[in-house]
């Protein structure tokens, strides 16, 4: 690894790659910008927890877009659950994400729900908008397993052929929580494009990468005062050499606006805006990502 002075610890995204055993990986803390994110609702612990992870992981994958612009929008949709929809979206640095769920049954669940009871019978979406060329490509998997991040792992290995290892931590004090995530792939030889020649599993290399990944401990990833740049050396420090490609500072991006909404507004009929509308012609907007109510002349 080339000596550097570590300056990544919370709200900063880092990347990094490791040449010799053609892996690459990204890892991030998220502090006072998660906080903002999840004042946004007064959610119950369990729904923190639960988006927390989620915006960790929005945020590890988006650091993988490559072109500026380029956006990840992570949803996981429920029926019979507490949960019947969950979205996050990351772009350049800015990230955003809320829960819609049902309080009553909420309250019926207890303390510490499985992400079953959560969500029920669900599925996970992640689509990327590659802003250079407008085009689209979205990946869905079953909603199955003990954690959203086995969910993603699942997606990366399923719709992407990437043999992926991803571990998250939260830690919750008072008011204040801090989500950590370390995600590294295999990125096999004979790669073009979306398309791989072969995908093995069992790669020694990647085998060896994913076992130091594997012994990365809950307290590492969420010690403050350990940097993120720290976490990767300790795990690969053997390595002939381990690139580090410092990511975007990370801030809340909901993107609301009275503008955005006007334009929105102007594509449904006449008609139907005018039912929206109170008998002042005011048309009331709430953005779910940040609770703002938005007066829209009609």
């Amino acid at each position: 690894m080339t000596e550097k002075t570590p300056t990544t610890y919370t709200d900063e995204l880092l990347g990094f790659a490791i040449p010799s055993r053609n892996s690459r990986g990204r890892c991030v803390r998220l502090g006072p910008v998660l906080d903002e994110i999840l004042a946004a609702h007064d959610y119950a612990p369990s729904l923190k927890h639960c988006l927390a992870e989620a915006l960790v992981l929005t945020t590890m994958m988006g650091g993988l877009l490559k072109g500026e612009d380029d956006q990840i929008t992570v949803q996981a949709q429920g029926e019979g659950g507490i949960v019947s929809l969950l979205v996050c979206d990351y772009r350049d640095g800015k990230l955003r994400g809320y829960v819609d769920h049902d309080p009553e049954k909420l309250a019926e669940s207890g303390a510490n729900p499985s992400l079953e009871s959560l969500f029920g019978k669900a599925h996970l979406a992640i689509t990327f908008d590659i802003a250079k060329t407008g085009k689209r490509y979205q990946g869905i998997v079953p909603l199955e397993g003990a954690t959203l991040s086995a969910a993603v792992e699942s997606y990366f290995r399923q719709s992407e052929q990437i043999p992926t290892l991803i571990r998250t931590a939260i830690s919750s004090s008072g008011a204040q929580t801090l989500a950590a995530g370390f995600l590294v792939q295999h990125m096999p030889e004979g790669e073009e494009g979306r398309e791989r020649l072969h995908v093995r599993l069992d790669d020694p290399e990647w085998e060896h990468v994913s076992i130091m990944a594997e012994s990365l401990r809950h307290e590492e990833l969420v010690e403050r005062d350990l940097s993120l740049e720290e976490i990767v050396w300790r795990l690969y420090h053997e390595e002939d050499k381990v690139l580090i490609m410092p990511g975007h500072a990370i801030a809340k991006g909901c993107r609301c606006t009275e503008a955005h909404f006007e334009d929105v507004l102007a594509r449904f009929p006449k008609e139907d805006r005018r039912e929206m509308a109170d008998e002042d012609g005011i048309i009331m907007v709430d953005c779910a990502f940040c609770s703002k109510v938005f007066a829209i002349q009609d």
